[in-house]
C-alpha cells in the first residue's frame, strides 16, 4: 500500500497510520535525503525479524537506529559531553554516529547485546523528523540497494510504485513524497566508541569541524 505525502507538511493521520502499523509489528518504506529505508520498530520482534527476513542477513548485523532528538538518542546510547557538543553542529545531517549501546536497546536487538554498540542517524528532511516525532521514539532502518531489487541503475529507485512492484505484500506501508532529491552519497560514520571520534567511512557530511 502507498499512501502519499507531502514532504514538507506531511500529514499526520497518514503519519500515525504508519506509526500504528510500526509498534503492531509491520515495516514501512520511505526515502531520507541519502536513499530508501524500510524501518521497523525495535522494540517489536515481529517487526525486527521481519526486516531481517526481508534483508536476508543474519540478526547479528547492525540497522542504523534514526532518532528525532538527543533525548531519544541518549536513551538508547551513552553520549558523553565531548560528543555532544560535537553533534550539535552537524545534526541533523548526512551521518551515522556509533556509540556505546544503552540496556534499553541492547535487550531487543540481538546485534548490539553482542559488541553493546548501535548506529544513530538523525535525518535532516522535514518529513523525516515530523515522522519519528509521531511515532514517538527511535526506529531501526536498512536501505535500500539496486541489487536488493535486482535492477542496475540505482536511479532506478525514485518512486513507491517501483518499490511496491517488487517487494509487494512484503512491505504494509510504503510513504511516498513523490519527486525526492538524493544527496548521491552515503553518509559519513564517525565512531565515538573509543573515546576520540574515529572516521570509519568518508560520505556525505564533511568532519573538518574534527580538526
Amino acid at each position: 500500500m502507498i499512501e502519499y505525502v507531502v514532504e514538507n507538511n506531511p500529514d499526520d493521520r497518514i503519519l500515525l497510520k504508519a506509526s500504528k502499523i510500526l509498534k503492531d509489528g509491520g515495516l514501512v518504506c520511505f526515502p531520507t535525503e541519502t536513499n530508501w529505508v524500510i524501518v521497523a520498530d525495535p522494540f517489536n520482534k515481529a517487526g525486527v525479524d521481519k526486516l531481517y527476513r526481508l534483508r536476508h542477513v543474519d540478526n547479528t548485523k547492525h540497522f542504523t537506529v534514526l532518532c528525532e532528538s538527543f533525548q531519544k538518542a541518549q536513551e538508547v546510547s551513552f553520549i558523553d559531553d565531548g560528543a555532544f557538543r560535537i553533534l550539535k553542529k552537524i545534526i541533523p545531517g548526512p551521518y551515522t554516529f556509533i556509540f556505546e549501546a544503552q540496556k534499553k536497546i541492547t535487550k531487543h536487538l540481538k546485534a548490539s547485546k553482542t559488541d553493546k554498540e548501535v548506529g544513530l542517524r538523525f535525518p535532516p528532511s522535514t518529513f523525516c523528523k515530523r515522522f519519528l516525532a509521531v511515532h514517538g521514539d527511535v526506529l531501526i532502518s536498512s536501505h535500500l540497494t539496486p541489487d536488493m531489487m535486482e535492477i542496475e541503475d540505482e536511479e532506478t529507485i525514485l518512486y513507491g510504485a517501483i518499490i511496491e512492484d517488487f517487494f509487494g505484500n512484503k512491505l504494509d506501508l510504503i510513504l511516498d513524497p513523490g519527486t525526492y532529491e538524493f544527496i548521491g552519497q552515503s553518509t559519513t560514520i564517525i565512531d565515538f566508541t573509543t573515546g576520540a571520534p574515529e572516521i570509519i567511512r568518508l560520505g556525505a557530511g564533511p568532519v573538518d569541524f574534527l580538526r
